[in-house]
């Protein structure tokens, strides 16, 4: 047996006999992306609703900014929020830095565009296609909104997950906020890159196979629902 299959065996041992350095570094992991894509929904929801159904001044203007910061360099958001919360940052009083909310709160930069941008997206298309009837109805703005988000629920789930698979996989943002410290915000991707530098391979693919089980579970979740969507839209007709 050559070393990488006794790694890659040593690094499944490790998954399936829920080895506790391991799976803290993952729960932590995913504690923080969940958290960030909560706050981000709260946040990018409304907004990406508010922009398909009405238009004021600015409405342009802050919809091409929500596509440009979709592409946020990760390593800008979290020099951002350094910057906020270090001591000598208006933040800085809250003791924020290298704690597990301060990488919240980058992943939810970093999330928050695609989240209201996307989401914005599909409740303009479902509006302009219902318009006429909401009209008839005299759905008023919040009626419309709530009426569209449900009516939109699969679609805006995708966009959920879309939001979860860049926050689980981004490194560069909590890197700098959060500073991979050991038992306290060491999370799958810093991990990885920290282990494969000393050596410990083993726990590195470990994380590595881990991580990529959540990738290809998001995605084919997104799949899943999109093609669900597909088939209950085709239904209906």
């Amino acid at each position: 047996m050559n070393d990488e299959s006794g790694i890659f065996l040593s690094a499944v041992g490790m998954i399936f006999s829920l080895d506790a350095a391991l799976w803290e570094i993952v729960g932590l992991s995913l504690y923080i992306s969940l958290m960030a894509l909560f706050l981000a929904s709260l946040l990018g929801l409304p907004l990406g609703s508010l922009l398909a159904v009405t238009r004021f001044r600015g409405h342009f203007f802050l919809s091409i900014l929500l596509n440009a910061f979709m592409g946020l360099p990760p390593v800008v958001a979290g020099l951002f929020v350094y910057m906020l919360l270090s001591r000598s940052g208006p933040l800085g009083l809250l003791g924020l830095l290298y704690t597990p909310s301060a990488m919240i709160i980058a992943q939810t930069i970093l999330i928050f565009p695609i989240i209201a941008a996307l989401s914005r997206q599909h409740i303009e298309n479902m509006n302009r296609e219902f318009d006429h009837q909401f009209s008839s109805w005299g759905l008023g703005l919040t009626s419309r909104i709530k009426t569209l988000l449900w009516e939109c629920r699969l679609s805006l789930l995708t966009v959920l997950l879309a939001g979860f698979g860049r926050a689980i996989a981004e490194v560069g943002a909590v890197m700098i906020v959060g500073g991979n410290i050991e038992h306290m915000t060491r999370t799958m991707t810093t991990a990885i890159q920290m282990e494969i530098s000393k050596g410990n391979l083993e726990l590195a693919m470990a994380l590595g196979l881990t991580l990529l089980f959540l990738a290809l579970s998001v995605n084919f979740m997104a799949y899943s629902l999109k093609a669900y969507a597909n088939r209950q839209m085709g239904g209906a007709l």
